[in-house]
């Protein structure tokens, strides 16, 4: 019988013997949030109430609600922020690889800035970037 064999079974022992740190890993990433939330349940303080219930803002007590309404023009600057770093992030690559690509990658990058000229020039015409 071979020694790599089980003992009875006939199939091999250790099949995955090149994946032990993986397994560890993957052991060790399971155990952690679940040794976190049994730690939070046992040490936290039971007591809910008085001083406790307050919410802590910065050291001081806050004042007013907690529904406060935003201009919506926060979010305009964050949507135009967030589609032109997406743009750089295409583009850096297709930057790189350039001289490989040939002349229909560079006539597809044409095309897509320009479809991010329209969305900037729609942007700029709805008055999405004036901040005052």
């Amino acid at each position: 019988m071979d020694a790599r064999l089980g003992p009875s079974l006939g199939w091999p022992m250790f099949v995955l013997s090149g994946y032990d740190a993986f397994v560890g890993f993957l052991l060790l990433s399971a155990a952690v949030p679940v040794l976190a939330l049994v730690a939070n349940k046992l040490l936290s303080p039971k007591s809910r109430r008085g001083e406790r219930e307050l919410t802590y803002e910065s050291g001081m007590e806050p004042i007013g609600g907690a529904w406060i309404q935003f201009n919506i023009r926060y979010y305009m600057f964050a949507l135009v922020f967030v589609i032109f770093d997406v743009e750089t992030v295409f583009l850096y690559p297709w930057a790189v690889a350039f001289h490989r690509l040939g002349l229909l990658a560079f006539i597809e990058a044409l095309v897509f800035i320009a479809i991010l000229v329209v969305a900037l020039a729609y942007a700029w015409r709805k008055g999405a970037l004036e901040w005052s």
